[in-house]
């Protein structure tokens, strides 16, 4: 077979781009390290967490899940062992709450502090604890019945 200038580059190019394809499937997959949500109910929620922050405490809201859909409300990996959720039905009333209380507001809201809320212009409203066990990663499901199916890893 005669020399051609270049071609011997390009099959080696061509043999590591096939070789990099087949081996792709074999690569190492960062684990995923959230906080979800997931909505197993027949009604959309709105989602808000609470917890401590570099400054202090910190309440964030709204995320949105529809039936059956999961929202991420902490991105990465989780650093506390406690998180505070509220979450509402937005379709059939009622909510997810608890007695630790954070400030809320109704549009989408990052507030930091819990004291005084009303004083500064927030709605108090009630969270419930979520201990993670100190895991990275924490997965929890809205019922009708209440919240069921806290899974870490």
């Amino acid at each position: 077979m005669p020399h051609i200038p270049g071609v011997a580059p390009l099959r080696m190019l061509l043999a590591v781009m096939v070789a990099g394809v087949l081996l792709l499937p074999f690569a190492a997959v960062p684990a995923r390290a959230d906080m979800r949500v997931c909505n197993d109910t027949r009604g959309t929620v709105s989602i808000a967490i609470g917890y401590r922050s570099d400054r202090g405490w910190q309440s964030e809201g709204w995320w949105v899940a529809s039936p059956d859909e999961c929202a991420v409300v902490y991105a990465g990996p989780l650093d506390a062992r406690f998180y505070y959720l509220y979450a509402v039905d937005d379709v059939n009333g009622g909510a997810w709450d608890g007695r630790v209380f954070m400030c809320t507001r109704d549009e989408v809201f990052t507030i930091f502090g819990v004291e005084d809320c009303l004083a500064r212009g927030y709605e108090r409203t009630g969270f419930f604890e979520v201990d993670t066990e100190n895991r990275t990663d924490w997965t929890l499901e809205l019922t009708e019945a209440g919240v069921t199916g806290a899974i870490g890893e």
